[in-house]
């Protein structure tokens, strides 16, 4: 679900008992806001960086040569940006932990190194991670999330060999 207080709220009212899973989307929505607020603020005194919002944004395997070459460029040449950008690749490792201890040390991990960055955008993002952690690690170890996440990914086709995903539709369907 969205981090949104209302629907935590709303989650816990409804449903004691659950536990608060938070989805991929949702959360690196807010991760690429804090490399987008880092691009702003560098763009106010580099033109440069004029017309490359979503060079940053972008996976990068999705741009085009000229667009990959800028980016490299930009990253070597603007130092926050570039840490900002390394911050925001490394954190996308996080979904393909194995594990939940794995995945624990890896965010951990993460969080330090933000915190040595010091870039705010990434700090306060940092500080979201910490007060949803349980959420995002319910994410990291659902099967069920992890079966969503793939099915979305493979253009909404669910995935019916992942263990458990048929069931859960039988139950929700019923």
């Amino acid at each position: 679900m969205d981090l949104s207080p209302a629907f935590i709220a709303g989650a816990a009212t409804a449903f004691p008992h659950a536990a608060i899973t938070f989805d991929r989307f949702h959360v690196v929505k807010l991760l690429n806001e804090a490399m987008d607020k880092v691009r702003r603020v560098e763009r106010i005194e580099h033109e440069a960086l004029k017309g490359h919002k979503y060079t940053f944004l972008k996976n990068r395997q999705n741009l085009s040569d000229k667009k990959e070459k800028a980016l490299s460029e930009m990253i070597e040449l603007y130092l926050n940006l570039g840490k900002a950008y390394r911050l925001k690749v490394l954190f996308n490792d996080l979904w393909e932990m194995p594990d939940k201890p794995a995945a624990t040390a890896f965010l951990t991990n993460w969080c330090n190194d933000v915190e040595e960055a010091k870039i705010p955008a990434f700090m306060a993002f940092a500080k979201t991670v910490r007060g949803h952690w349980s959420g995002i690690m319910h994410f990291v170890e659902s099967p069920l999330a992890t079966a969503y996440w793939k099915g979305l990914t493979a253009r909404c086709r669910w995935q019916r060999d992942v263990p458990g995903v048929t069931e859960i539709w039988e139950i929700l369907s019923t």
